[in-house]
């Protein structure tokens, strides 16, 4: 068979076909869903940036136990760090992600430059969450403002679902005198 007879039958083949009903929404859904999927995979981290950890209780199976240290930076006031250091639990459940860490943190926040605003601030604002359990349980970092001493204070607590833990830990950073910190809504 030669290549021009070919060609002719694959023509009338696609000319032939009617679309299947939806195809066209489908292939719309598509366009979008693709291009998001590839956003979301390489973008960086969402939470904190792993500075280092230790191993705290040795497992035979699994993981250890460990104290995990990140930092994130403050995502509206540039020039502040908070260091957050949290019990991992490890073992088999630690392994497929089905452990509840306990409720244990600890913060310290600091000036790491020239601060700068990026926008007015909330008086209170969550600035970063991390999962500690397959759905119900969270590490959270809270800043509030106390605009009579010009100074950020950045609170650590771990909450549930149902019930919250009181373990906490505070931190603050003093902003200077002459920079007035920029609240939202006043």
């Amino acid at each position: 068979m030669g290549r021009a007879p070919l060609l002719e039958s694959l023509r009338g083949e696609v000319a032939d076909r009617r679309p299947i009903p939806g195809e066209r929404e489908r292939m719309k859904r598509l366009r979008w869903i693709l291009p998001a999927l590839v956003l979301m995979l390489t973008q960086g981290p969402v939470y904190g940036e792993k500075i280092g950890e230790v191993s705290t209780v040795w497992k035979l199976i699994g993981p250890d136990h460990k104290i995990v240290v990140e930092v994130f930076d403050d995502p509206r006031v540039e020039g502040v760090s908070c260091y957050v250091s949290r019990a991992k639990t490890g073992g088999i459940k630690g392994a497929v992600g089905v452990a509840e860490d306990p409720s244990d943190a600890s913060i310290s926040c600091r000036q790491t430059g020239p601060i700068r605003f990026r926008s007015e601030v909330p008086e209170k604002e969550e600035v970063f969450s991390e999962r500690a359990s397959l759905i119900f349980k969270r590490v959270q970092v809270v800043r509030m403002v106390d605009s009579a001493r010009n100074v950020l204070v950045y609170l650590t607590y771990s909450d549930r679902l149902i019930e919250g833990s009181p373990k906490n830990s505070i931190t603050a950073v003093a902003v200077p005198r002459d920079m007035p910190i920029p609240l939202k809504g006043k």
